[in-house]
C-alpha cells in the first residue's frame, strides 16, 4: 500500500468526503488543499445521465471559457497555402500540410489541438489513426474543421476548449488553474455546465447530472452539490 505523504494527509483532513459543497465553496476550498508545487489545472468531472453508446447521447462539443485554461495550448493547423499566413498570424504554433502530415507519421504528436480545413481533410484522414486515439482528430462539431482557421485558432487561444463524454458518461474538461481566483474558477465552472445543461439530450430519461467533483492535479476530490442545476 502506497504511503500518503504528510501534505496529502493534511490535505484530506480538511475535506469532508460525505458532504456536498456547493459550487462556490469548492472552488475556495480546492485552492487550499492543493498540494502541489506547481500551478496545478483544476478539473471538472461531471457524470451525466446518458448512454453514450447511442450516437444522440454521445455528447461533444466546445466552449469558451471566459478566464481560459491558464494553459497556452500548442496549435497546429493544416491548411492550403493561401491560408497559411492567416493561420499564421492568429497565432498557430505549426501551419502547413504535406511536411506536417509526413511528421505525425513518423510519430510526433506533440500539440494541444489540430485544426484542419475542409478542403485538406481527404489527405489529413490518413494519419486519423494517429491522432484519433490521442483526441487530435480535426471535426467539425468541436469547430476544428473550419474554413475560418484565424478565428478557430483565435478561439483556443483565448481558451476555447473541446470535451466529450466518455464511455462511462462522463465529461472530464479542465477549468482553470490553483492560481486562478475562486470566482475565476466558479465562471469558468459555470461556462461549461450551462453549456451542458443546453446540450441536455430529449432521449435522456431520469436525472440529467448525476454527480458533480472538483480537484486539482494529486489532490483529493470535492464533491459539489449538483441540485443548483435543476
Amino acid at each position: 500500500m502506497a504511503k500518503v505523504g504528510k501534505k496529502r494527509t493534511a490535505a484530506n483532513a480538511k475535506v469532508d468526503a460525505n458532504q456536498q459543497y456547493s459550487l462556490e465553496d469548492a472552488m475556495a476550498l480546492v485552492k487550499k488543499v492543493n498540494t502541489t508545487k506547481f500551478d496545478a489545472s483544476v478539473d471538472l468531472h461531471v457524470r451525466l445521465g446518458v448512454d453514450p453508446r447511442k450516437a444522440d447521447q454521445a455528447l461533444r462539443g466546445t466552449v469558451s471559457l471566459p478566464h481560459g485554461t491558464g494553459k497556452t495550448k500548442t496549435v497546429l493547423v493544416f491548411c492550403t497555402p493561401d491560408k497559411e499566413e492567416e493561420a499564421k498570424a492568429a497565432g498557430a504554433d505549426y501551419v502547413g500540410l504535406d511536411d506536417l502530415i509526413a511528421k505525425v507519421q513518423g510519430g510526433w504528436t506533440d500539440v494541444d489541438v489540430v485544426i484542419a480545413m475542409p478542403q485538406v481533410m481527404a489527405k489529413v484522414g490518413r494519419i486519423g489513426r494517429t491522432l484519433g486515439p490521442r483526441g487530435l482528430m480535426p471535426n467539425p462539431k468541436t469547430g476544428t474543421v473550419t474554413q475560418d482557421v484565424g478565428a478557430a485558432v483565435a478561439d483556443v487561444k483565448k481558451g476555447k476548449i473541446s470535451f466529450r463524454v466518455d464511455k462511462y458518461g462522463i465529461i472530464h474538461a479542465s477549468i482553470g488553474r490553483v492560481s486562478f481566483s475562486s470566482d475565476q474558477l466558479k465562471d469558468n465552472a459555470n461556462e461549461l455546465l450551462g453549456t451542458l445543461m443546453r446540450m441536455k439530450p430529449s432521449t435522456a430519461k431520469g436525472i440529467y447530472v448525476k454527480s458533480l467533483t472538483v480537484a486539482s492535479t494529486m489532490s483529493p476530490g470535492l464533491k459539489v452539490d449538483p441540485k443548483f442545476l435543476r
